[in-house]
């Protein structure tokens, strides 16, 4: 079977240059790659682009191709002599190799959570104070190199300063070259033959660090404040990562609320939700007037508009919810015992004060009478 001509393969024309070339036996490479392509001529395929591929861009060869074709005793390039030494070097490019991290990059630093409890009205109406987080800062001996003063760190002898380690290994498909962190330095690239004593040689200490804090008006329970650039400092050159302080909300005695909206129970009188009054009710705002309505019935709920907590985004203002309680009283005089009896009888009541009149309707129902 006759070979395809290089240049059809990689499907670019004779001036094609050196980046044209590149270009197109990347995108075939990483089409049959047989790791990726189970069509069952993949590999064949990646095979004659390889081959290609090692021809066109090499100049001499390439030179060769031009003038002779296949038939050029000089060569060498066979179906069966395809080079696949570089294979893994192709498969470290596309598909993660290329993508490591490199050890040395600057990296930002990790983010810290510190969780604060607050007083019911703190988280209302907001407030400033300053709080101490454990964080690591660079070490004021050795300047953050973990090198005792008058040293300093030496290129790990391994890896050569670049942290990582190549390992090769021969596959079916060729030689896979695997990049690994170096063990000798983790992945540093130095070695520290003297270490600083106050930090041990890590370049950073262990701190309490005073951080200022704004509590912004509105913070419900469970959110959170994010402070930029307040979190660990960052590695080799990177930015400091961010600190998140988690907001509890202590309960209030009185008070409750529900997003914006605050809610109270009032405790009236059997005398008040039936003649009517105006009361005072304690808001976060201070006291304002509601009045009651005659025959107000107990679990009556009524709104007063903006006394609740402005929204943390500026979103307006919540309402405060009165929710009335009638309370019976417990211990009463005889009079008022029999102003009581007076009154149930003008209502065409009849009572029954051991059990209650209720009680025993219910109790000759459950008899059948």
């Amino acid at each position: 079977m006759s070979k395809r001509d290089y240049y059809e393969v990689l499907g670019v024309d004779k001036n094609a240059s050196t980046d044209e070339v590149k270009k197109a036996y990347r995108k075939l490479a990483r089409k049959y790659h047989p790791d990726v392509n189970k069509e069952t001529d993949a590999e064949e395929k990646f095979k004659e682009v390889k081959e290609a591929y090692d021809v066109l861009s090499d100049p001499q060869k390439k030179s060769h191709y031009d003038q002779f074709g296949h038939s050029d005793p000089n060569q060498g390039f066979g179906a069966g002599g395809a080079d696949f030494g570089g294979f893994g070097d192709i498969f470290d490019m596309f598909f993660g190799g290329g993508g490591r991290r490199n050890p040395n990059a600057p990296r930002q630093g990790a983010d810290l959570q510190y969780t604060m409890t607050l007083k019911f009205e703190e988280a209302v109406f907001g407030k400033e104070t300053d709080i101490q987080i454990p964080r690591e800062e660079e070490c004021e001996t050795c300047f953050g190199s973990g090198a005792k003063p008058g040293t300093k760190p030496e290129t790990c002898s391994h890896c050569g300063g670049s942290g990582q380690l190549n390992v090769e290994q021969n596959t079916p498909f060729g030689r896979v070259v695997n990049r690994r962190v170096c063990h000798h330095c983790s992945g540093t690239g130095k070695f520290i033959k003297d270490k600083c004593n106050t930090c041990a040689g890590k370049g950073k200490v262990r701190k309490q660090k005073t951080i200022h804090v704004k509590i912004p008006a509105g913070i419900d329970h469970g959110q959170q404040i994010r402070v930029a650039g307040k979190g660990e400092g960052g590695e080799n050159g990177g930015p400091p990562g961010d600190l998140y302080v988690v907001v509890r909300v202590a309960p209030h005695e009185f008070y409750s609320r529900e997003g914006d909206d605050i809610y109270v129970d009032m405790p009236l009188t059997f005398t008040q939700v039936s003649l009517g009054d105006e009361i005072e009710v304690p808001t976060l705002h201070g006291k304002v007037k509601l009045k009651i309505p005659a025959g107000t019935q107990s679990g009556t709920s009524f709104r007063l508009r903006g006394k609740g907590v402005q929204n943390v985004r500026g979103y307006g203002q919540g309402d405060q919810h009165v929710k009335v309680k009638v309370v019976t009283p417990k211990n009463l005089s005889e009079r008022q015992k029999a102003l009581l009896r007076e009154f149930a009888e003008l209502s065409g009541e009849s009572v029954d004060e051991q059990h209650g009149n209720l009680f025993s309707k219910v109790k000759r129902a459950f008899k059948g009478e």
